[in-house]
């Protein structure tokens, strides 16, 4: 284990056995708070920093500039919300197909003509994300087909959930499917559906499957599982030596159980420290080295945004997780299984065992991406999910999707 990497996962340990917060000790317990923050997105503890060469003030005005001015996540649809078993509010919105016989704006004839849209397509997001992380998708979408996009219990919009919030009830993937069935009732009560899910969303829609098995067979026209898992998570390596891989997986379900019991003051040293760690969660987001600035800070306030508490409790969901008997629900009908090569969260043998017990479906693995596939490349995604509509009858068929813009700095410098 490097040195950097020695440090961080000492840092977090330090964190855990609930050092006093003197001067050096809080310092360290930010540090320790960022580092398991950005584990929540897919980084971990043991990963190297490499030397920054910005100033730090010169860092903090170019992600308020990017904050200001970055055009994610501002797209907004007809709010409503849903109410999960256990009371908890999940909020979602809906975007409704353009209006037959009105005008059209440009980017909604992407499929080449406005066509009525029976089908409800259901996007789901991942962990300490929200919504908005589809931005690319809903826009090329919006007009076209009915979509509704949810924030997931604890994330974004929704309400903190009611049976974590007192430590009651421990937060599992079945709850998640529970959760979506309730958005489901609530934003599309009728008519065929689409689900689409990223990383834990795949997970919730897995758990869906499960669990109303009824609601599939009756309802459920197609299912696009992007960057995700049926299990064996607890095996996943992250990219780090055998080394940095045993001593986070020692540590960290006690780490995150502590850190989870100070999050005020793990949350100030997040903020403290935020700029050290940029560079990782870039790493563990994007494969691509010149990835947009404004859209690798969009990725990082979203992640950023996810309270500690809320990253505590989610994650030990992660390992328990196994719903490879699920995937038989989902046989005979038009799935898009997609992944990124470089995805160091939910590697992309993860896809490939899925697509293997589901032979029919569609396997598309992206060179040179990541976790946040659909950010990074979202003309690949947006394209393999508009064929993935085509075959769920919710388009017409032959229609195809025109360019909708990039995520590279270059291409946009060109």
């Amino acid at each position: 284990m490097s040195e950097s990497s020695a440090d961080a996962v000492a840092a977090v340990a330090e964190a855990a056995a609930g050092t006093p917060a003197g001067a050096g000790n809080w310092r360290m317990a930010g540090l320790a708070g960022a580092a398991v923050g950005v584990i929540a997105a897919g980084a971990a503890a043991g990963v190297a920093i490499e030397r920054l060469t910005v100033g730090r003030g010169m860092r903090r005005k170019a992600r308020l500039a990017l904050d200001s001015t970055g055009p994610y996540g501002t797209l907004r649809g007809t709010p409503g919300t849903a109410f999960a078993e256990d009371g908890t509010e999940l909020y979602y919105e809906v975007d409704e197909p353009a209006p037959e016989g009105g005008p059209v704006p440009r980017r909604r004839r992407l499929f080449g003509r406005r066509t009525p849209a029976p089908v409800t397509v259901v996007f789901s997001h991942g962990y300490c994300l929200n919504q908005d992380s589809w931005h690319f998708q809903r826009a090329a979408l919006r007009g076209v087909v009915r979509t509704v996009h949810w924030d997931q219990r604890s994330h974004g919009r929704s309400g903190r959930g009611v049976g974590q919030r007192d430590g009651r009830v421990p937060l599992t993937i079945e709850q998640l499917g529970r959760d979506l069935k309730a958005v489901i009732d609530a934003a599309a009560p009728e008519g065929p559906l689409v689900l689409v899910g990223h990383s834990m969303g795949g997970m919730t829609v897995m758990a869906l499957a499960e669990q109303y098995p009824e609601l599939v067979r009756e309802r459920v026209a197609g299912v696009a599982l992007v960057g995700t898992s049926s299990g064996g998570l607890g095996e996943v390596n992250f990219g780090l030596p055998v080394a940095g891989v045993n001593a986070v997986r020692r540590i960290l379900p006690g780490v995150l159980k502590a850190l989870g019991q100070r999050a005020e003051l793990v949350e100030r040293g997040r903020r403290a420290t935020a700029d050290l760690f940029t560079g990782i969660i870039k790493r563990y987001s994007f494969a691509t080295r010149d990835i947009d600035p404004s859209v690798a800070r969009f990725a990082e306030r979203m992640i950023e945004n996810t309270p500690i508490d809320v990253v505590a409790e989610f994650y030990p969901a992660f390992t328990e997780h196994d719903k490879t008997e699920a995937l038989a629900h989902l046989t005979g009908l038009p799935v898009l299984v997609l992944a990124g090569v470089d995805d160091l969260v939910t590697p992309s043998e993860h896809s490939e065992a899925i697509a293997r017990l589901l032979p029919e479906a569609e396997l598309v693995l992206v060179p040179d991406a990541g976790h946040l596939v659909m950010l990074e490349h979202p003309e690949l995604v947006t394209d393999r999910l508009a064929d993935l509509l085509v075959r769920a009858g919710a388009v017409p068929a032959g229609a195809t999707v025109g360019p909708y813009g990039s995520t590279s700095s270059s291409a946009r410098r060109g």
